[in-house]
């Protein structure tokens, strides 16, 4: 069979940060500064400046990329955007937006939304398009993401979320590439928890008006118990059986890893993800000094294990993510 590799990782991170301690004066007494940091797990997180609109740090992570690839912008066949439609202008498409940033001008674009999923979903996709596909040689997958810009620090409920951060991902897919190889994927969705979590106000079901102008426009948990209950069921088996179908799916075990490129969670999740795979945290990288940047987390972790050298020929590498909606997911890529 036809091999795909990854032929180049990139990040943006904008320079801003806030601080747990700064989070929690911001919760208004809810979560103590030891709380946030030690529960939540976050001891910063990037926040966005000026010029960090989503396309636009989907497109210098795309850039950063391509350096690290020694790639011709004109060599990409397609763009995959795994940036968040809150972004710079409603409506506009985020991919097509890289692509003239970038110059990829041979390339043709798409968004793919799948929250906080959308990053291990998109690989799937790309690898799937390159082995159908004889015209598609190399895929960009990039965006950007800011929810936490839409985080009500004083909803008690959102406290799941008070992670949220900001920074772009991108990585490099190209059909034939003898190295960095993706291997399995596996992506399970519970469309029971479709509504439970978004933006509630600003859509065609409860526009934004002149009353609910003010707090309209955050993220809510519409159902929090229906949520949490449903979760607190399913989520961690959803994610073993992800995680264990991928490396079926590679012929591996899960002896086999070396490194879990995971997302920000909180503590105790973290740890318990860790103890079920025999793992320790040699193995990963916690992002309490990033927060959860949505669908970038994987390729955070994965760059800076690579970076920490926790990453080295021959590992084997398991991404595992989750998506509000709900979407759990894991892929295996063989490093080296």
């Amino acid at each position: 069979m036809t091999k795909v590799g990854i032929l180049g990782v990139g990040i943006y991170l904008p320079e801003n940060k806030i601080t747990g301690e700064e989070i929690s004066a911001m919760t208004q007494g809810q979560w103590t500064p030891d709380a946030v940091i030690d529960k939540l797990g976050i001891k910063s997180k990037n926040i966005p400046g000026k010029d960090d609109g989503t396309q636009e740090m989907g497109a210098k992570a795309a850039l950063d990329a391509i350096q690290n690839a020694q790639l011709d912008p004109m060599e990409i066949d397609v763009i995959l955007c795994i940036g968040e439609e809150w972004k710079e202008y409603p409506l506009t498409t985020s991919a097509l937006y890289i692509q003239q940033k970038i110059g990829a001008w041979n390339a043709w674009g798409i968004d793919v939304a799948n929250r906080c999923c959308t990053t291990v979903s998109a690989m799937k996709i790309a690898k799937d398009m390159l082995l159908a596909d004889e015209d598609i040689h190399t895929i960009l997958i990039a965006g950007g993401y800011r929810n936490g810009d839409l985080v009500d620090y004083t909803d008690n409920h959102m406290s799941m979320m008070f992670n949220l951060g900001t920074g772009g991902g991108a990585i490099i897919l190209r059909k034939g590439l003898d190295k960095n190889l993706l291997l399995g994927a596996h992506i399970i969705s519970d469309g029971s928890l479709a509504r439970t979590a978004g933006v509630e106000i600003g859509g065609t079901e409860k526009p934004l008006t002149k009353d609910n102008f003010n707090t309209g426009n955050k993220l809510r948990l519409m159902d929090a118990k229906k949520m949490k209950d449903r979760l607190n069921e399913v989520s961690m088996a959803n994610w073993y059986q992800c995680i264990d179908r991928s490396l079926e799916k590679s012929n591996l075990t899960r002896k086999d890893i070396t490194y879990l490129a995971i997302l920000h969670m909180k503590r105790s999740g973290h740890n318990q993800i860790l103890e079920e795979l025999g793992l320790s945290h040699d193995n990963t990288i916690y992002l309490e000094d990033y927060g959860h940047i949505g669908q970038i987390d994987q390729i955070l972790s994965l760059k800076l294990g690579i970076e920490q050298e926790k990453i080295k020929t021959g590992d084997v590498v398991c991404m595992v993510a989750a998506g509000i909606g709900y979407t759990w997911a894991a892929n295996i890529i063989q490093w080296g």
